[in-house]
């Protein structure tokens, strides 16, 4: 009996398994190979049918058993069932062995998975015990697990590491091609069949393949895109690793028009530009889908074909449901254009480079040589700024302006104009210059999607190009387009980011204007881009003073021709009193007369300006009240029927006002006390009122519409002693901001907002 109860093993009928193929099926072992009294049920290639999925195992608790193969009587006794041992390991399953973290007993070497002879599933009837048998020469190691779902676990992970450990070595040192195929086949078969769920199951046959290639690189294109076309399934749901992009840019470069580029690179393109957050962790990934898309180029119909795969990105509703697409395609955009001139910037003259420029320029004879056109860099910098001299003019004009140095930079004061950069003659070579017009091309058609053109308008605002790039006239000319269609833009996230991030620093809006370094037409542009930007500045004293400092004679020039919102803008310097000079302002009369739709609206303005003076002069009301349901025009109406310079205290609460009231407003010089409880007055009128009302006293906001934006600009009415923001969007910074700029501020009523 007890000879029935121990463990034989035949060790000349058991099949080493170094001979078997390595995505064969696990045999069932010698017939003769019993293991106890009880029948032993042996679950060979398990995978139970609810198709299970299992996390791979690194490391974990387990028990260890190991049995000898017995040799004599003894030995025979005490490797029985009744006699054996088992010990608690933490194991590791590392990249060659299987190591415990307490190097005793059982475990007190490492067992190599090449001295793994065969690994099965083990269970009993009469006692259950969850068991993982791994065969070695000279003995059986037993791993009991907790339950069978572990026992599974621990069953797939070491058979995965088994095999790819063997797939490493196999293809470490490949003979014949023809074999390293049917492996590579075999290496992704098993990748994707495997019950295991876990990145590393598809990522680790990948760098694999991607090591094969790096040591090999004499192969044949024809085996370039046998190997292409065998890992094809695997990078299906996984970005390919560095080695493997640089692989598949080579193929790109080598073989555009190869059908591999087609059929097997979209896939893989369109998965990292819907997936990818971060081309700064790999920025091989940015380059092979760079090449991607300079190889659809080359196809027969060119820039057709890449303006079908940008549509494809996009998908064919008015909304992307990918938010990566966007951000990813400009990415590569800015990247390759950067690369477009970078042999320009480094090699011209010797001068550094932009990244020396900003971390200081090293010494010459440190720089490195000029680096080649297609150089993989690093992700190139999301702000390139063109950096100009002011004159002393300017500089004395900004430091006599009001401007807080702990401030919230305004849009407006993003409008101060410097001198444009002096033009560079620059000349790229044949193969630069297609990669520019490709990527031009496609910010063009980026800026084409609706949904995709506010996005589009924020990662461009910073002006993310180098100064080569903005004086060379092809690439500002093309990208001349994009600009027009934020300046078309009635969304003022859009249209607004024409004007720089902060202010002192240039926006596409100084660039594209008459001396400006991109300008190339006679203002056309200008005019547009001051048409819209308008509206998003509410006709504040600050847009059109920087217009008057910076470009009045171009604003003069477009007046002249008949643009119509030029003259409206030199009416509206008339009438805010910005120009000071008496020569300046009859020059601008006279432009204004030389042309009909000039000499109307002059004599509009004339007509408001004695009404002013009536509205204005002494007299009339100290307090008056609107009746509710009023409107912008009845109060408009209201206040041109008589005098209302003593007017001290307004009352339109509860009246139907918008922000459009405030044209009106700025007309009482002596009102202190303005209550516009539950009205439709928002952050526009807001903006007005903190430039002309510099005496008021008491606002009273209550249940209005007004945001953060517009509370703002309340930080310079400094004789603001009563503020109530009850129920409006007001929140904690603001209010902390408020209090700090309005020494004045006595009573707050901050109920109901975040700031509560």
């Amino acid at each position: 009996n007890i000879l029935n109860s121990s463990l034989v093993v035949g060790g000349e009928a058991r099949r080493c398994e170094e001979n078997k193929p390595l995505l064969g099926e696990m045999s069932e072992g010698n017939n003769n190979t019993k293991l106890g009294a009880g029948p032993c049920k042996r679950s060979l290639h398990h995978c139970s049918s609810s198709g299970m999925r299992y996390k791979l195992l690194h490391e974990g608790d387990i028990q260890v058993c190991v049995v000898k193969h017995p040799r004599t009587f003894l030995s025979k006794i005490l490797t029985s069932k009744f006699l054996r041992r088992w010990e608690p390991h933490h194991l590791t399953l590392t990249d060659s062995s299987l190591t415990s973290a307490t190097p005793t007993g059982y475990m007190e070497t490492s067992l190599s998975y090449s001295a793994i002879e065969d690994l099965q599933l083990l269970s009993w009837d009469n006692a259950p015990k969850y068991c993982v048998q791994l065969s070695f020469p000279g003995g059986t190691v037993l791993l009991q697990a907790a339950n069978g779902y572990l026992r599974d676990q621990w069953f797939h992970s070491l058979q995965w590491k088994k095999k790819i450990y063997k797939y490493r070595k196999v293809l470490n040192n490949p003979s014949r091609w023809d074999v390293v195929l049917k492996e590579i086949r075999a290496l992704v078969d098993m990748a994707l069949t495997s019950p295991l769920q876990d990145e590393s199951i598809h990522q680790a046959p990948l760098h694999i393949i991607s090591t094969l290639l790096a040591e090999n690189s004499n192969l044949s294109t024809q085996d370039h895109e046998n190997i292409i076309v065998a890992i094809a399934p695997l990078l299906e749901n996984n970005h390919p690793p560095p080695d493997l992009c640089e692989f598949f840019c080579k193929h790109c470069r080598e073989r555009p028009r190869s059908m591999v580029v087609i059929e097997v690179f979209t896939p893989v393109v369109q998965r990292i530009l819907k997936h990818n957050m971060d081309f700064g962790k790999c920025p091989r990934l940015r380059l092979f889908t760079q090449e991607y898309i300079l190889a659809l180029n080359e196809l027969n119909g060119g820039m057709e074909v890449v303006k079908k795969f940008v549509h494809s990105m996009h998908g064919p509703t008015g909304q992307c449901p990918h938010p990566r697409v966007l951000p990813n395609l400009v990415a590569v955009c800015l990247a390759a254009i950067y690369s477009c001139y970078e042999e320009f910037i480094n090699s011209r003259d010797n001068s550094p480079s932009l990244k020396e420029i900003r971390n200081g320029c090293q010494q010459q004879n440190d720089r490195k040589p000029p680096m080649p056109l297609r150089l993989l860099r690093p992700e190139p910098p999301t702000e390139i700024l063109v950096e100009l001299e002011r004159n002393n003019s300017a500089n004395a004009r900004r430091k006599g302006g009001p401007s807080g140095g702990d401030s919230e930079p305004n849009l407006i004061d993003c409008l101060l104009v410097s001198p444009a950069l002096n033009t560079l003659s620059i000349q790229l070579p044949a193969q630069a210059d297609r990669v520019l017009g490709c990527f031009a091309l496609i910010l063009k058609m980026l800026s084409d999607y609706d949904d995709w053109r506010p996005a589009l308008a924020s990662l461009l605002q910073p002006i993310p190009f180098p100064k080569e790039a903005l004086a060379h006239a092809k690439f500002t000319k093309e990208l001349k387009y994009v600009i027009q269609r934020f300046a078309e833009d009635p969304r003022q996230e859009v249209h607004s980011c024409l004007l720089s991030v902060r202010s002192g620093k240039d926006g596409w809006f100084q660039l594209y204007s008459p001396g400006g370094v991109a300008c190339d037409d006679d203002g056309e542009l200008f005019a547009s881009m001051v048409h819209i930007l308008m509206g998003s500045c509410y006709k504040t004293k600050k847009f059109l003073l920087s217009l008057a400092e910076n470009k009045l004679g171009p604003c003069m020039l477009l007046a002249l021709r008949g643009n119509q919102t030029m003259v409206e803008i030199l009416c509206l310097m008339l009438e805010y009193n910005i120009i000071d000079n008496k020569d300046t302002q009859l020059q601008i009369i006279s432009t204004l007369e030389s042309t009909q739709v000039g000499l109307r609206m002059y004599e509009q303005l004339c007509d408001r300006q004695r009404e002013l003076k009536e509205l204005q002069r002494k007299g009339g009301p100290t307090r008056l009240t609107l009746p509710s349901k009023s409107t912008d025009a009845d109060l408009a109406r209201l206040l041109s029927s008589g005098s209302f310079g003593n007017l001290e205290n307004l009352s339109l609460a509860f009246t139907n006002v918008t922000s459009a009231c405030a044209e009106q407003l700025i007309k009482l010089p002596s009102l202190k006390q303005l209550n516009l409880w539950s009205t439709q007055f928002g952050d526009a009128g807001l903006r007005l009122l903190s430039e002309h009302l510099a005496c008021l006293q008491v606002l009273n906001l209550c249940e209005t519409p007004v945001t953060d934006a517009g509370l703002l600009a309340l930080s310079s009415m400094k004789s603001l002693c009563s503020l109530n923001m009850n129920s409006t969007k007001l929140t904690a910074d603001t209010y902390e901001d408020l209090k700090a700029k309005l020494p004045n501020l006595k009573d707050v009523d901050v109920r109901y907002t975040e700031a509560w």
